[in-house]
């Protein structure tokens, strides 16, 4: 079946070229970190739950061990497309996806990866991008989309968080407690997301919308871990923070991957009304083992192969964001007020 932009299969209501849909969203479903090479049953789970639209949170194929060479990735995004549930997800139900390192080609890997340009242009040709999309005319893969109808309007902005970003700064304690690879920068010239495309956020979340997901391939948030997170930019953090309450983006819920771990965030301080952010990654490969502080987490971390649901209740205006394991079992939920989701 052929598919127009952005995945959106040609039985189902397609995304105008404007970047808007009239098709209100009910059920909007996550998931990261997908390794080609091992079983992925997970796919007719998150089928049978019906999400009116899947997000991919990056490293949807694994491609990153070097020498990075453009076959290889060719090879990884083939052996992707076999997966027989992958494919019937990607035939049924619309979708946006944003990569991260691993299908990126660099582990941990930003602005300095040579043959970026090159998985680029896999990446685009991989998710259907048509020709005159504007992602084919500008650096980076940061796209906006806005689904439903006035007053249940849906934004979905996919940043790039690895065209532009900055070196990370290396830890000094490989594997300390909260600095197992990289340490927070007071270095202010480095940047994560790069003027052009802050430039764009700005506009994008100046537009209406009644529910806003800002879906990165690292955390936003999260605290207690020296991984890829936005807190080794803590200027970037909180400028992006800033810039919520500066446009007075309403409805704004962060989503998150690369950890290979499930967890909901929250945090208040320095921010226009309290954030929330819900990480789901682990489609085949969680971290079982995973251990951490969490400080500002809402419940346990979820260790198991899982996939997230973010679920709107118009009539009661209100969200759950649920985690849910290969056989489709709720593993933890978490309630929203989307009236909780703006500033005083």
């Amino acid at each position: 079946m052929p598919l127009p932009a952005d995945g959106a299969p040609a039985s189902a209501t397609a995304l105008l070229e404007s970047g808007t849909s009239s098709r209100r969203l009910a059920r909007i479903s996550l998931g990261s970190c997908a390794d080609q090479t091992r079983p992925q049953p997970i796919w007719d789970a998150l089928l049978a739950d019906r999400p009116d639209l899947h997000l991919f949170g990056g490293d949807n194929v694994y491609a990153s061990q070097p020498p990075w060479q453009r076959g290889k990735l060719q090879a990884a995004y083939a052996h992707q497309e076999a997966h027989l549930g992958f494919a019937r997800l990607r035939a049924r139900c619309p979708h946006l996806a944003l990569w991260d390192d691993h299908d990126y080609g660099l582990n941990d890997g930003g602005a300095g990866f040579a043959q970026r340009a090159e998985s680029k242009a896999e990446f685009l040709d991989f998710w259907r991008v048509p020709a005159a999309d504007e992602r084919r005319q500008r650096e980076g893969i940061y796209h906006a989309r806005r689904y439903g109808p006035p007053g249940q309007q849906v934004q979905v902005l996919m940043l790039d968080t690895r065209w532009f970003r900055s070196d990370w700064q290396p830890t000094d304690q490989r594997d300390a407690p909260g600095k197992q690879r990289f340490v927070p920068s007071a270095d202010r010239s480095r940047t994560m997301l790069g003027e052009p495309q802050w430039r764009w956020l700005q506009d994008r979340l100046a537009e209406p919308a009644g529910l806003r997901l800002i879906v990165s391939g690292i955390q936003v948030i999260a605290e207690g871990h020296g991984y890829e997170h936005w807190g080794l930019f803590p200027h970037e953090q909180q400028r992006l923070l800033d810039l919520i309450g500066q446009t007075r983006a309403q409805g704004v819920v962060l989503l998150s991957g690369d950890r290979h771990i499930g967890a909901v965030y929250r945090r208040s301080r320095g921010t226009a009304y309290p954030l929330t952010e819900l990480t789901s990654s682990g489609l085949t490969h969680a971290w079982a083992a995973a251990q951490e502080p969490g400080p500002n987490r809402l419940g346990e971390l979820v260790r198991v192969n899982h996939y997230a649901l973010i679920d709107i209740d118009w009539a009661q205006r209100g969200l759950n964001l649920i985690h849910r394991d290969e056989q489709g079992r709720t593993v933890q939920q978490h309630r929203l007020g989307l009236d909780e989701l703006r500033s005083a």
